[in-house]
């Protein structure tokens, strides 16, 4: 029987938790296609500058991105691309929740008819 390693546990949580924002998983996304700088998330996010920044300390702090700075701007760019396929098994979770919600409410409209009928 396999033991139970909390340091290990924790941090993959806290590679969770650097994901579990809708704009760092935009900014993973984005990335995915190409490396961007700053200026260019903060204007396709809509946010302010020190926002951006500090979602992608997030994200860097755990790995999963870097930056290069380039004269004035500072670009990132996606350095562990697994990342992305972790948006496959969460859309494959969503459609099968999705399939059994559609599932459940096709059997209570079905019963609900039956009571009427």
């Amino acid at each position: 029987m396999k033991k139970f390693d909390r340091t290990l546990y924790d941090r993959q949580a806290q590679i969770f938790k650097a994901l579990a924002h809708p704009i760092r998983l935009f900014i993973v996304d984005e990335l995915s296609r190409s490396e961007r700088c700053v200026c260019e998330l903060t204007e396709m996010v809509g946010v302010k500058m020190p926002t951006i920044s500090r979602h992608l300390s997030i994200l860097r702090s755990v790995g999963i991105i870097e930056e290069e700075k380039r004269g004035v701007q500072i670009y990132y760019k996606l350095v562990t691309p697994c990342v992305v396929n972790f948006f496959k098994c969460v859309a494959e979770v969503r459609r099968k929740s999705i399939q059994r919600e559609t599932k459940i409410l096709n059997l209570r409209k079905a019963a609900a008819e039956k009571v009427h009928a």
